[in-house]
């Protein structure tokens, strides 16, 4: 819960987190499409005006021209905005008046502040074209950006990074308990002994105990990930015993084509910035005939309530849009389970 809290002052946090913040405001400035634009800061929190006045000074600094709105600004204040503004000049509002009544009749970039687990339905974040959580205020981090707006490519890596980096230490308190549905949903597909596996995304290496159980002793297990400070977690804690730790983008894998048997892909898939993409990057890096295992410790309805929202037909996930999209990158879908319990869908390397 935010409360009265405040975004610290530029002088008030450490030399780190005024990296952090500079980083996620340079890809803001840089993001934003070019042309006469709004740009509205929202959320339920009180940040949006420093989040909004801190984006302003960067756009200054890549040679943006903006034009500062708030929320106790006055309605004449927009019609000044028409008069005034360039052909490539940003309208940048925060507040929700703002959003109800956008100051300018072109294209409206939403940028919505997530300082809280969404709950009932009620996180904008769903419609808006950035998302950033902010639950600390003094550690932003890009979480969603629409396509249309921006190259996820450029913002994928560090942005996953500050969210989960600074989460890893705690991350086997929050969920230690799904450890044996990991083991289970291992078992379930049926590895042979002595194969060569991938645990892709593995986290502090929740699943690397039962993976290598399942190949063997003459069986190699490589776990793989794009935060050093998770790898150093499934490190610390032996989990990883002698599995091959990788620190690695899932989408440009540090393996030559053809030599997995299998890839074991907890909570990754959705992830990733192009999901055709990485899946032919798995793929590619699997022998003909190999499995690919897409596994979460909850089931999709589960995950979907967590986050305040509904199921759709055309999500990623549901069984139809994924096995087209399986068969699409090289896949062929074998099985599909997606109880409350878990999700769990295997595939074969065709």
């Amino acid at each position: 819960m935010v409360g009265d809290v405040r975004v610290p002052s530029w002088q008030a946090m450490t030399g780190e987190q005024i990296r952090r913040w500079t980083e996620a405001l340079d890809h803001l400035a840089t993001m934003l499409p070019l042309g006469a634009i709004t740009v509205i800061v929202d959320g339920h929190t009180p940040h949006a005006r420093t989040l909004a006045d801190r984006l302003a000074t960067a756009l200054a600094g890549v040679g943006r021209p903006c034009h500062r709105l708030t929320d106790t600004d006055p309605l004449t204040d927009d019609d000044i905005w028409r008069a005034d503004r360039g052909p490539n000049t940003v309208a940048l509002a925060d507040g929700p008046r703002w959003r109800a009544r956008p100051p300018v009749e072109s294209w409206t970039v939403a940028i919505w502040l997530r300082t809280e687990a969404p709950s009932g339905g009620d996180d904008h974040g769903d419609d808006a074209d950035i998302v950033i959580d902010l639950r600390d205020p003094c550690w932003p981090v890009i979480r969603h950006a629409a396509a249309a707006i921006a190259d996820r490519h450029r913002w994928y890596v560090s942005e996953s990074r500050a969210f989960y980096g600074p989460r890893a230490e705690t991350w086997d308190t929050r969920f230690g308990d799904d450890l044996p549905a990991y083991a289970a949903a291992v078992t379930d597909a049926v590895l042979p002994a002595g194969a060569t596996v991938l645990d892709v995304g593995c986290g502090t290496g929740r699943a690397l105990p039962a993976l290598r159980n399942a190949v063997g002793p003459t069986g190699i297990v490589i776990g793989a990930d794009i935060t050093p400070e998770m790898l150093a977690v499934a490190q610390a804690s032996r989990r990883n015993g002698d599995a091959v730790l990788l620190l690695a983008d899932a989408r440009h894998l540090p393996l030559a084509d053809n030599v997995l048997d299998a890839v074991f892909a907890a909570g990754l898939i959705t992830h990733l910035p192009d999901i055709p993409a990485g899946l032919v990057e798995l793929a590619r890096v699997t022998r003909v005939g190999g499995r690919l295992v897409i596994f979460h410790p909850s089931g999709r309805a589960a995950v979907a309530a967590r986050h305040g929202r509904q199921l759709g037909p055309s999500e990623t996930l549901a069984r139809d849009p994924l096995h087209a999209l399986l068969a699409a990158t090289g896949w062929r879908l074998e099985s599909y389970e997606d109880p409350p319990h878990r999700f769990l869908a295997i595939a074969t390397r065709r």
